[in-house]
């Protein structure tokens, strides 16, 4: 492709050399530049990639755009931008033509519920015999390929591959997760939205916003790339921010909850300890919803699929039945073990209002004491404290005991992250004990049941390993729960 091609609508300043020129490819990691290929120097967190233009230049790279000042002796074409991250997007669309202008692509964020919101229009558009591409949390799916991403939202020149890669394959639809670092750090930049859906906005990732309010207009930036729908959490304070905002865009706006007006919302919500049914009504009529989930988290992110849904001209036994297909979400208030005595639940919960919502989901369907092992992944410094404490007071508020152990504490000090969590258990007069090792934590935990206890595992969820320094360990918590139970009953016997 011609390098006029690939910078199309990007504003530069030409340093040297030529446009003219044939480019084979786009890097943002020197090790992956290519001969004849364009590298793009992004300032990182911890890596400047304006260090390594040497390196991408004697692997073959013609082309650089930089937006610092850097001296480069070599005979390349350099190209001058304000942020080479928003850089990085704009080429990598041009390079791979521009693939979501070709699709109906629907964005998902807010702080909890992307991924069951996922599962249940995944499970919608397949029931209805339309091919749906995803990428989030789960992975990206493209037709019967699953990939691993490193990121919930992939970096702006592998998402845009991944775009082509599905109108390659002829897939018309798209889901994806986008977190407020992909919509801060421009990953999703000169991306075609169709659909935007809001689920909520609860403390998280504040070491990156800093603030609540910069949590939000991170967020909010979603809303302003869409061309078809809003779908918004009339509920959630932050929602109704956000619908006063969108009331004069092109966009239709569409608002779904359950205790505010909304366009679709519920009536006759029956909960029950493994399922939830409720009569859902939208402008075009009503119909039963049967959610193989509990509590009332799984009708807000069944009412958001149920929106989106309609949105894309579903019929309502269409999306009844495919809500109704969805048996469970892994990792999503999963029952990993059941007996006639304890019931041993998984879950991601891993904000305050996620891990208060689990609880009070389970509350009313146990008849002993609800058990919480957990840990707090946060950042360093207040951001993380202010985590850590609040995640505390639930605990203390909302189970009977707490087993405080290790979240991916990565390079942090985990005794440190534990001390913090059990200051904060034992200011609000919580039952706890603390245990470093995780998997022996969640053994304490399986001893010190009774008859009737629900134990809760909270915040790796679908998670299949634990990061401890720089090593990912593997570890499923599904897994280590029948191992324990397993040596259990061979001891007993």
């Amino acid at each position: 492709m011609l390098l006029t091609a690939v910078v199309r609508d990007l504003s530069y300043e030409l340093v040297k050399g030529d446009l003219h020129i044939e480019v084979s490819s786009i890097a943002y990691d020197s090790r992956e530049a290519a001969p004849h290929g364009v590298f793009v120097a992004i300032t990182g967190f911890s890596v400047d990639g304006h260090r390594y233009i040497g390196k991408a230049v004697e692997q073959g790279a013609s082309v650089i755009i930089v937006e610092k000042d850097v001296e480069i002796e070599a005979d390349v074409t350099v190209l001058k931008v304000k942020d080479t991250r928003d850089a990085l997007a704009r080429v990598s669309s041009n390079f791979y033509g521009r693939p979501t202008e070709k699709m109906n692509l629907i964005g998902i964020t807010g702080t909890n519920g992307k991924t069951s919101i996922t599962y249940f229009l995944q499970s919608i558009f397949e029931h209805s015999g339309t091919s749906l591409g995803i990428i989030g949390t789960i992975g990206t799916v493209i037709g019967d390929r699953v990939l691993k991403n490193k990121n919930t939202t992939p970096e702006s020149l592998n998402l845009q591959q991944i775009f082509a890669e599905m109108t390659a394959e002829d897939i018309k639809h798209c889901v994806m997760e986008v977190s407020s670092h992909a919509l801060n750090l421009n990953r999703v930049a000169y991306t075609s939205y169709n659909t935007g859906v809001f689920t909520n906005l609860t403390p998280d990732h504040l070491e990156l916003h800093n603030t609540m309010d910069e949590y939000f207009e991170a967020k909010a930036k979603l809303f302003e790339m869409t061309s078809d729908y809003n779908i918004i959490n009339a509920d959630d304070e932050y929602g109704r921010k956000l619908i006063s905002r969108l009331a004069d865009r092109s966009a239709k706006l569409l608002t779904y909850g359950i205790e505010q007006p909304a366009d679709i919302y519920p009536t006759d919500i029956r909960y029950e300890a493994d399922h939830t049914v409720y009569t859902v009504n939208t402008p075009k009529g009503s119909a039963l919803i049967r959610v193989n989930l509990p509590g009332a988290i799984y009708v807000y992110n069944s009412l958001a699929a149920i929106a989106a849904a309609y949105c894309n001209q579903f019929s309502m036994q269409q999306i009844a039945d495919g809500i109704e297909a969805v048996e469970g979400i892994k990792g999503r208030l999963e029952v990993v073990y059941q007996d006639e005595d304890t019931k041993i639940i998984v879950d991601f919960a891993h904000t305050e209002d996620s891990l208060e919502k689990a609880l009070k989901t389970i509350r009313p369907f146990t008849k002993g004491r609800i058990i919480l092992v957990f840990g707090v992944y946060a950042a360093d410094g207040e951001p993380g404290r202010d985590k850590r404490r609040g995640m505390a007071k639930v605990a203390a508020a909302h189970a009977d005991f707490s087993v405080v152990t290790s979240d991916n504490p990565k390079e942090q000090d985990n005794n440190m992250i534990i001390r913090e969590i059990v200051e904060g258990i034992e200011a609000h007069n919580g039952a706890y004990e603390a245990i470093v090792d995780r998997k022996a934590a969640i053994a304490f935990a399986i001893e010190i049941s009774k008859a009737g206890d629900v134990i809760l595992i909270a915040g790796k969820g679908h998670e299949t390993s634990q990061i401890i320094g720089k090593t990912e360990i593997p570890f499923n918590e599904a897994e280590i729960v029948k191992e324990i139970k397993n040596n259990e009953r061979l001891t007993s016997h």
